[in-house]
């Protein structure tokens, strides 16, 4: 190399290999053994450059005016070619340069022969400040060349020598460093990575207790912050694994991130973007899987430098949400990606308060220093203190002030104090999340041991499916022949080559249980979009690894999946043997399929019985299990609380014992005290459809009437700003609508619970002198007044 400034640097680049020091370039890989910090490998980097910078910076002017002379180009003449001045006595060993005497401005350039002074005529009045941000880039400028030596990756290496130049050059024309060329300008993709996996967060959890969704908030946080940080596959290791027009695109994209994130960390000339706000799903999806593996095991490997209280965190409930974002990834009609993504409104939305989570509420260091403390673990995850965040919130407070008591309550509602209380007293702080330990209760569910095996990352689970356009991907492959294996082995009257061409079918799809990178079950099934039903045609685990609730949690997962498709019913021929268990996921004999939609679509099988199951879109399936689990915990704390409060013992009854057969319950000492009434003296109408038609017609007459129009629909936030700060549970005529279409209301209690929220709602957000308070009044004494015409209630 010709270059003055490239000659003067080659004695430090020979010491640095000769002594086996990393360089302080962006050549070093995330997870390499020189980093302090396995979260932030580019720490260690960024603190050399820093440090130097410092030295070069506290150099006399004199000293300065050399080290940049040899990147300043002669001005002596206009014939002198020289491009940078070099010293006539060099320094005799590497990083001497500190510590030698300082040139003159009039000694000899070694090349041309002109004095330093005409080499550095052009900083003669140049400012302090600039002259230190040129001598900036004379540090990066040696990084980058010591980068561009140690390198061994060709794509990497050109890239490195880019930049060099590129700085090179700036120096020479005291500009600003601008990366030229067809890669385009950050940001590369909307919405970026950041938007997506809060998207993620709210989407999957947004039903979850506020404890337990900061948990998974930390989580993206602490994901985001590594990917920020992560070395990613150069693309030549890329190319190996992958088709060649995905390679290419990749090279870009890798280009981009070396220029505008990766080489920024450490040299600082460069301007820096974050990796997780300019790149989105396009670049997540070519490394997730890489980038997964290599955190997951950096964990494990230095699983001892975790303080305890965070170990299960990063050890248990890190990979389960690697998975499910996984899932989101590379899933094709995953809304996490939109760019107008809403969290979905459910019923189990309402749980507790909901928070609209924006970039900002990670990006700022604040709350990344929270994430990560200074410490050189990743132990040091902080998942305790909330972190204030930035956008939109329903501002409820924990727990209910004195005037949210008073206020008016549908019959039949627990005060809400009253249950904060109670959770505070359940001595699991993540039973929603499952359980941390390897002793399962008695009382355990079926899918319990599954659950926790997957997010330990014991098991995982895969969507696969044979493809005619595309080239199949090597593990894929071997996954469907393990499939077709299992099913083989554990459905013995079932033709092989008949299992074989439909595993192998590119119709058919498969949801695989991974164990150890080998299949130890799954479920083959066909969609119909069309039709609204998907056909389960094989579902097995394999012999010696059942009794360990791995098909009840296959079965949640491809509930889950249905969903995310909008497809809510299962068809399946079951023989003898395989009743019982679809019987226990929620199939029975009742096909709530029309025939005409699934007659000449699925496959008739002699012997077998036509099964079917209806998928409720509000339950989350492979959690359902724990919420009912903490239901369950909530009511049995309610009931002991209550029994404390009964302290009077009556005696035993006495009467039987004199002849009597049977007394009023009523009549019971102490009874009333337990809380128990009378039952209602309405009609309880038995028969679903008799039920559906009178609820049906009732509710018609109530959606005419002339004081219905306040709350036929939803209320909007443009006409109520603050509706639903006030309004914990709202309620309307079009929702109970399609809660009565759907078959949701089972008793009239439900019925009219409903109806009374929206009365109640209407009072507790509107003044009693408001047209729609007076609205709510009239409707109210007009539902109760056909509730008694029906009979379903003591007219």
């Amino acid at each position: 190399m010709s270059d003055p400034a490239a000659q003067a640097l080659q004695p430090r680049l020979l010491q640095t290999q000769s002594t086996g020091t990393a360089g302080s370039g962006a050549a070093a890989t995330g997870s390499g053994p020189g980093n302090s910090d396995p979260a932030r490998p580019g720490l260690s980097q960024q603190q050399r450059a820093s440090q130097k910078k410092a030295q070069v910076r506290a150099f006399p002017r004199a000293k300065k005016l050399e080290k940049l002379g040899v990147f300043s180009a002669c001005k002596a003449s206009d014939t002198c070619k020289c491009n940078g001045w070099k010293n006539p006595n060099p320094p005799s060993a590497p990083r001497m340069d500190l510590q030698q005497q300082t040139a003159s401005l009039s000694e000899s350039c070694r090349s041309c022969g002109h004095a330093l002074a005409d080499h550095v005529s052009h900083l003669e009045n140049v400012s302090e400040d600039e002259i230190n941000r040129l001598l900036g880039m004379v540090v990066d400028v040696e990084n980058l060349f010591m980068s561009v030596h140690k390198e061994e990756d060709t794509d990497t290496k050109q890239v490195y020598f880019y930049l060099f130049k590129l700085l090179r050059k700036c120096i020479l024309q005291m500009s600003q460093p601008v990366v030229e060329g067809s890669l385009g300008s950050p940001p590369f993709e909307k919405p970026n990575i950041e938007q997506g996996v809060l998207n993620f967060v709210q989407y999957k959890f947004s039903h979850l207790a506020p404890k337990e969704r900061q948990t998974m908030f930390e989580l993206s946080k602490m994901f985001l912050l590594c990917l920020n940080y992560w070395k990613l596959e150069t693309p030549t290791q890329y190319r190996q694994r992958t088709q060649k027009d995905e390679a290419t695109a990749y090279k870009v994209d890798y280009t981009r991130w070396l220029c505008y994130c990766h080489v920024p960390q450490s040299n600082d000339s460069l301007p820096r973007n974050e990796t997780t706000q300019v790149f989105g799903r396009n670049l997540l999806k070519s490394i997730f899987t890489v980038t997964r593996r290599q955190l997951l095991e950096k964990f494990r490997v230095e699983k001892d430098k975790l303080l305890p209280e965070k170990r299960t965190l990063i050890l248990t409930h890190f990979p389960k949400f690697l998975s499910m974002l996984e899932e989101e990834i590379y899933g094709e009609n995953s809304p996490i990606w939109e760019a107008d993504f809403t969290v979905p409104a459910s019923d189990g939305s309402q749980m507790g308060p909901q928070t609209v989570m924006s970039p900002a509420s990670v990006s700022g260091s604040a709350a990344l220093s929270k994430c990560l403390s200074s410490s050189s673990s990743l132990g040091s995850v902080d998942t305790g203190g909330v972190e204030s965040i930035i956008g939109e919130k329903r501002k409820l407070p924990e727990a209910l002030t004195l005037e949210d008591a008073k206020r008016i309550r549908v019959m039949g509602d627990i005060p809400m104090e009253l249950v904060n209380e109670v959770m505070m007293t359940i001595t699991d702080p993540a039973a929603m999340l499952g359980p941390e330990t390897n002793l399962l209760t008695p009382n355990a569910a079926r899918d319990e041991t599954a659950r926790l095996e997957e997010r330990r990352g014991i098991i995982e689970f895969h969507v696969i499916g044979n493809s005619l356009s595309q080239k199949s991907n090597k593990k894929i492959l071997m996954w469907l022949v393990g499939l077709q294996n299992v099913f083989s082995h554990q459905l013995p009257r079932m033709p092989k080559e008949y299992i074989t061409r439909l595993v192998f079918d590119p119709k058919h799809k498969t949801l695989s249980l991974i164990k150890d990178g080998r299949v130890i079950g799954g479920i083959c099934f066909r969609m119909f979009p069309s039709q609204g039903f998907t056909e389960i045609v094989f579902c097995a685990v394999t012999s010696n690894e059942q009794v360990k609730g791995y098909g009840t949690h296959l079965m949640n997962h491809l509930k889950e999946y249905h969903i995310k498709h909008e497809i809510l019913n299962f068809l399946t021929y079951a023989d003898e043997y395989a009743i019982g268990y679809f019987k226990k996921q929620g199939f029975s004999k009742d096909i709530k399929v029309p025939k005409a939609k699934y007659v000449g679509y699925i496959k008739d099988y002699e012997g077998a019985t036509l099964m079917g199951c209806e998928l409720n879109p509000s339950i989350p399936y492979t959690e359902f299990s724990v919420i009912i689990k903490k239901q369950k915990e909530i009511i049995k704390k309610l009931i002991e609380r209550k029994q404390a409060q009964i302290r009077k013992v009556y005696p035993g009854l006495s009467c039987f014992k004199d002849g009597v057969r049977q007394i009023p319950i009523e009549s019971i000492p102490g009874i009333r005290e337990t809380g128990w009434k009378p039952a209602g003296k309405g009609k309880e109408l038995k028969d679903p459809d008799q039920l559906y038609s009178t609820l049906k017609n009732i509710l018609q007459h109530v959606k005419s009437h002339q004081n219905a129009w306040p709350f036929m629909e939803p209320v909007k936030k443009t006409e109520a700003p603050g509706y639903y700060q006030v309004i914990r549970f709202p309620m309307d005529l079009k929702t109970m609508s399609e809660r009565l279409k759907s078959r949701y209301y089972t008793t009239r209690k439900l019925f009219m619970a409903d109806m009374q929220r929206i009365v109640t709602n209407c009072r507790e957000y509107n003044p009693p002198e408001s047209e729609y308070y007076k609205c709510a009044n009239i409707l109210e004494k007009f539902f109760y007044t056909k509730i008694k015409e029906a009979g379903l209630i003591e007219k």
